[in-house]
């Protein structure tokens, strides 16, 4: 039913069909931040809301003045850019003063990502104009220059706009933040009773007291230890059950390898408005 209402819609009103795709898509993914507290107003001048009509999708952060990281599996928004932005600055997403919004040139996806186990869940987008950042409220994230493991019960904050309760299909009007601890690979497995495979290149995360946890709407968005961001929200199922931690894409040295190829055009896995 949902499906063919969003079909018809797609007909009557010419090009929303992104949205109605985006619900089929974020509704199966479970992952605003539950049971989390609000973030000081522009604490983080780097966290952008990618929106498809002005309507906040998933999250992201600014890693140079001209590209934003997010989930590979945000991608869906890239195949109607037309309706697609950028807005950063951002904190409350009724309030656009003093934003900056941005249009979307393209998407860059490894080509190795796959949907269902979340590996190489990771996406660059690149913005149509650069920030001046020297001029406006908003700068890049320091990215992990060293690769090191971030150990078990390391205490981190993720970050997002998402739903604050799962029954309640809204995002949060602010910024929003949890804390979480990293969970093992191995411990983690276990939790998902080893029908999930967490990879080096992932990192898992969750808190005891439920429901802490992100959700629908912060895929993309940042995941901070010791105020170094390490990693990013993977889309998964559920939200704010501690036997199924987040799952989050680690920055890890392969990751940055590839980010670093991208951003200097050595190599590409274009994903654009003509896809």
């Amino acid at each position: 039913m949902f499906f063919i209402m969003c079909a018809q819609v797609s007909v009557l009103l010419a090009g929303l069909w992104i949205l109605c795709t985006w619900g089929e898509l974020a509704d199966g993914a479970g992952v605003s931040i539950v049971g989390g507290k609000k973030i000081k107003a522009h604490s983080k001048p780097w966290m952008a809301s990618i929106q498809v009509n002005k309507t906040h999708i998933c999250g992201g952060f600014l890693i140079q003045d001209q590209w934003v990281l997010t989930a590979a599996y945000c991608k869906e928004i890239c195949k109607r850019l037309d309706l697609a932005s950028v807005l950063l600055g951002g904190h409350s997403l009724k309030d656009e003063k003093n934003t900056i919004r941005l249009e979307i040139k393209r998407c860059e996806t490894p080509p190795t990502f796959n949907v269902k186990t979340n590996v190489d869940d990771i996406m660059l987008v690149k913005l149509k104009d650069k920030v001046k950042v020297k001029k406006e409220k908003v700068k890049p994230v320091k990215l992990p220059t060293k690769y090191k493991d971030v150990p078990p019960k390391t205490k981190c904050q993720v970050i997002g706009w998402g739903y604050t309760d799962p029954k309640v299909k809204m995002p949060s009007d602010v910024l929003r933040g949890v804390d979480v601890a990293i969970i093992g690979h191995d411990d983690c497995t276990r939790l998902y009773n080893n029908k999930r495979v967490i990879t080096e290149d992932m990192l898992c995360a969750g808190n005891k007291k439920p429901p802490h946890d992100t959700c629908t709407g912060d895929q993309g968005g940042p995941l901070e230890c010791k105020k170094n961001v390490v990693g990013l929200v993977s889309g998964r199922t559920g939200c704010g059950d501690p036997k199924k931690p987040g799952v989050y894409t680690y920055l890890s040295k392969r990751h940055m390898s590839w980010i670093d190829e991208i951003i200097k055009g050595q190599s590409h896995n274009t994903f654009g408005i003509n896809d």
